[in-house]
């Protein structure tokens, strides 16, 4: 008797879990810490930081020269503008229409961005002392306007002055068989230094790009 109620308990045990088993199971539910670990893309300000990131890799790589670098940023500053008017008239929103006509304009600077950085113009340096000094104010206008310590409108002024040193080079060299006399080479040294101390002051001055 004993044995037949152990049998009778195995089967009954048998039946619940094949019972158990069939019964569908419900998949995972996703935690709520999910949803927010997928950024937001496309946004205004998410669009302005990547399209920095894209012209200081330009100035960077040389594939963006000052003239291109200041009219760009220059661009970029308006649209800037034009975005903290609207959101101060709005409560610090920006209104359907107002994101649209911002949009245009962004995707319009990005196609600039695009066309600058792959036409035939190249920032050339040089091995020299002179050279190597605008490579390396590049270098440092690049790294400020990817932290932000610069805004897109220092960014321009700093451009327009290297530009108009890179004319100022050229313009000699070629009075010179390439060459810079002496006194040449002193007064691109003392602009650049005014440029290097303009630059030092716009990355410390606490005015740093929108976010």
């Amino acid at each position: 008797m004993y044995k037949v109620s152990l049998l009778f308990a195995a089967l009954a045990l048998a039946a619940s879990a094949r019972a158990f088993a069939q019964q569908p199971q419900s998949a995972p539910q996703p935690t709520a810490a999910q949803p927010s670990e997928t950024p937001k893309e496309g946004s205004v300000n998410d669009r302005r930081a990547d399209q920095q990131n894209r012209i200081a890799n330009g100035v960077q790589s040389g594939q963006l020269t000052a003239g291109e670098t200041k009219n760009l940023e220059r661009r970029e500053a308006n649209v800037n503008r034009e975005i903290h008017a609207d959101r101060s008239a709005n409560g610090g929103t920006l209104t359907p229409q107002e994101r649209q006509q911002i949009n245009r304009q962004q995707n319009n600077l990005s196609h600039s961005i695009y066309q600058d950085k792959h036409n035939a113009n190249q920032a050339h340096f040089g091995n020299n002392e002179v050279g190597q000094r605008r490579e390396n104010q590049q270098d440092r206008i690049a790294q400020g306007i990817r932290s932000g310590q610069m805004t897109a409108g220092e960014a321009a002024r700093t451009e327009g002055r290297e530009q108009n040193i890179n004319r100022s080079i050229a313009a000699d060299r070629a009075a010179n068989g390439g060459k810079l006399t002496q006194q040449e080479r002193q007064n691109i040294n003392q602009r650049q230094n005014s440029t290097s101390r303009q630059i030092y002051r716009q990355k410390h001055n606490g005015a740093h790009a929108p976010k």
